[in-house]
């Protein structure tokens, strides 16, 4: 039954007639009134001076242009409140404020696009609500919040757009003990003429994530690697251009990164730290002067050279990596010259030292340590070759096999979700693409437009897996695993003039927050923030 036909019983079931009207001044111009009624059409305004036992209250084609604070403070001790046909299109917080006695709430055959998430503040006594056939697209959320005494709500004749937006009353409807009409959807198209009820919540998709500019630090990278150290997060960069490996770390009274030591490394590739309990490494790669070793025997102290490493072999590093091998901390460092071999080198005493020449003559650009099958692997990408994988068989690295289709990969990079591994390998020129492995080799998965990559690199924050394909000629592209379909989905663009031809990035996490570092070779490198939101809002 509508609201009108509701207030005709009520008035009927009191036995109020027509004849009786309140005293002088207590039914406005425009409305009708009996004992502890009134009905008013045509009203320019909002009616006042009504009788103060006024019971029930329905107003007809007013000029009302909003429902404001406040609006029926005079009139406390209303049961029944009835709009039709009126002209306002907004109803604010606390429009019904003072009515904690009302319990019928009929807002029917209004202009209304718009009603303030407390409007319905203070109605604790509410039974029936109506805002049937009105322009609303979306209600927001806690609209209905404070309202337990709730048994009826009409929600029919409203456009609405059943997006995320819908989310929260459809996950609403089945916690209350009240009958709700909710009518059909307007749009989007896919879902118009459906009945809300019948939506399912599950497949609504309305978390998303948004990484937003946080800082900018220093002279350009080339790499950039997330350590912790006595339960702190830091950051290590590798700045060619300065000339050194550039520690960071987290100044909690500036809510800042800051510089907290530098080692000097002229021409450095790849600043690759080591944490050996209280004993802090880092390998620092250079393409000229030898590589070296730096370390920190205790907190407290600073970091020092301590071992020039494999100066015949390490001629032109390119990458460096570290790994677990027969429970012993290595290196692997990959070498781009052509005389050169990568090399992996383990601890042996007080140093680390060449374990193992690979891939001699190839010209390597990369090197991927990785887990498959339960045992280590190595993947190695070069200038000449299909990248080539190895396995750890009797102390050393054996060749297992190559990845076919993958001509011209500048990089590898590995991570695992849902029980598989998969592989993103970095073209500069032609696609890049994802691979997973299938147990014997990696198969292509995907294949990304990427032009001018130096980079692909996954990263799993928080609850989502992540991919950054960096650009030197145009934006980056962030994307996203979707588990429903496997594969990377477009997320979000980063680009200049900020980010400029990035070469590595870096996921850290502290102090209950998320940041992206994006090592850049024409720039500074960048720190963006991982913000998370709620798209049913």
């Amino acid at each position: 039954m509508g609201g009108a036909g509701i207030l005709l019983l009520l008035l009927a079931g009191a036995g109020v007639g027509a004849a009786w009207r309140p005293p002088k001044g207590k039914c406005p111009l425009s409305c009708s009134c009996s004992k502890d009624s009134a009905l008013c059409e045509g009203s320019p305004d909002l009616p006042e001076n009504f009788s103060p036992s006024l019971l029930s209250l329905s107003l007809v084609r007013t000029g009302v242009a909003q429902l404001k604070a406040g609006s029926f403070l005079r009139v406390p001790t209303l049961h029944l409140l009835l709009f039709t046909s009126n002209s306002f299109s907004v109803i604010e917080d606390d429009a019904f404020a003072g009515l904690s006695h009302l319990q019928y709430l009929f807002i029917e055959d209004n202009e209304i696009g718009a009603i303030s998430k407390n409007a319905l503040r203070g109605l604790r006594s509410l039974t029936h609500l109506s805002l049937a056939n009105n322009h609303l697209e979306t209600l927001p959320r806690f609209l209905f919040r404070g309202l337990e005494t709730l048994t009826h709500v009409d929600l029919r004749g409203n456009p609405f757009q059943c997006d995320c937006r819908v989310l929260w009353l459809l996950q609403w409807m089945p916690t209350v003990n009240a009958s709700v009409g909710t009518g059909a959807c307007a749009g989007p198209s896919a879902l118009a003429h459906m009945q809300l009820h019948h939506l399912d919540p599950k497949t609504f998709k309305c978390r998303a994530i948004e990484l937003s500019w946080f800082q900018t630090v220093g002279e350009s990278a080339l790499g950039v690697e997330p350590f912790s150290y006595q339960g702190e997060p830091h950051i290590v960069l590798a700045q060619p251009f300065a000339g050194r490996c550039l520690i960071l770390s987290w100044d909690y009274s500036l809510q800042r990164f800051r510089p907290e030591e530098e080692l000097s490394a002229p021409s450095v590739v790849a600043c690759k730290p080591l944490v050996l309990g209280a004993r802090l490494i880092v390998l620092a790669a250079r393409l000229w002067g030898g590589s070296q070793l730096w370390a920190r025997p205790s907190p407290g102290l600073r970091l020092a050279p301590v071992q020039a490493l494999a100066p015949r072999q390490l001629l032109r590093p390119n990458d460096a990596e570290t790994l677990w091998l027969d429970q012993q901390p290595c290196f692997v460092v990959a070498d781009a010259s052509k005389a050169g071999s990568t090399t992996l080198l383990c601890r042996d005493g007080p140093g680390f030292y060449p374990r193992q020449s690979l891939h001699a003559w190839h010209r390597d650009t990369d090197a991927e340590a990785l887990e498959l099958d339960g045992r280590p692997h190595l993947l190695l990408a070069s200038a000449s070759q299909r990248p080539v994988l190895f396995h750890w068989s009797g102390g050393r690295f054996e060749r297992r096999t190559d990845i076919p289709e993958a001509e011209d990969v500048y990089a590898t990079h590995h991570f695992q979700a849902g029980g598989d591994v998969f592989l993103c390998l970095t073209r500069y020129i032609g696609d890049s693409m994802v691979m997973r492995w299938d147990g014997s080799m990696f198969r292509l998965l995907q294949q990304l437009p990427s032009r001018g990559a130096h980079v692909f690199q996954p990263l799993l924050i928080a609850r989502d897996q992540l991919a950054i394909l960096g650009s030197d000629f145009a934006f980056s592209q962030v994307f996203r695993l979707e588990p429903d379909k496997g594969l990377l989905e477009p997320l979000q663009e980063l680009g200049p003039p900020a980010l400029v031809a990035p070469r590595a990035f870096a996921h850290v996490a502290l102090a209950g927050r998320r940041f992206l570092f994006a090592a850049c070779f024409k720039g500074p490198t960048q720190i963006y923030q991982h913000h998370e939101l709620d798209l049913s809002a």
